[in-house]
């Protein structure tokens, strides 16, 4: 069966959210009427079976299956939700075992998303077993992150605020995508909700690394003329 689904990845260092924005993500847009799935995290459940972390020859096998679920995920559902990517596997092969091989792969599977989301270290960090290395990491983690995708123009966009305002930031880049279905309902719940001074209050951006670009890409995807 032909892939027909609009995939939306959510990358990002740990202790950022992706998580809980994924699920929440999915949530507002089967609210919306939106028929959503979200392909969870796969080094999290390798992680949990083999109780420990991957060795650097077991990288791609991990890559591979978590790229297998987000395609085999998209023939049966209208948007698919991928709470991470091959990408940040090839990322942290990278920064923690000098390893380069897994970009190019990464990189290509990466091409297939219509939107690529990467969640801001603006939240504190929270351990999580051994998922996490430590807030010291999440820096270069996002540093490389960014690198990569520029260098293989892979647009993406940045989400920051907590609660309620990152899903609404998060929700706002994906009603730009033309082949959403069910994109007026989503617009019309942004709406009420900025109705409601949920979306229209000062943003400042305390903890941006490119605040003025991103503070523009957020203001102008807010409903015109309400």
């Amino acid at each position: 069966m032909a892939e027909t689904a609009l995939r939306v990845a959510l990358l990002g260092a740990e202790s950022t959210g992706k998580t809980a924005l994924s699920l929440a993500l999915g949530q507002a847009l089967n609210d919306c009427g939106i028929a959503c799935t979200v392909v969870p995290e796969y080094l999290r459940e390798w992680c949990e079976r083999e109780a420990r972390t991957p060795l650097p020859e077991e990288q791609s096998a991990i890559a591979q299956e978590q790229a297998r679920r987000v395609i085999a995920a998209a023939r049966d559902a209208a948007l698919v939700l991928a709470d991470t990517t091959p990408l940040m596997t090839a990322v942290y092969s990278d920064l923690l075992f000098k390893d380069t091989r897994l970009y190019a792969d990464a990189a290509r599977h990466q091409q297939g998303y219509a939107l690529t989301l990467l969640t801001g270290l603006d939240l504190p960090w929270v351990a999580d077993g051994l998922q996490r290395d430590g807030p010291q990491v999440r820096e270069p983690v996002d540093a490389r992150l960014r690198q990569a995708l520029s260098e293989h123009q892979l647009p993406y966009q940045v989400v920051y605020g907590t609660g309620e305002r990152r899903l609404q930031n998060a929700l706002l880049p994906l009603t730009r995508l033309p082949r959403l279905p069910g994109r007026e309902r989503l617009l019309e719940r942004l709406a009420s909700l900025r109705d409601e001074q949920v979306l229209n209050r000062p943003w400042r951006c305390e903890h941006c690394s490119d605040g003025a670009c991103e503070h523009k890409l957020f203001s102008g995807l807010l409903p015109r003329g309400s």
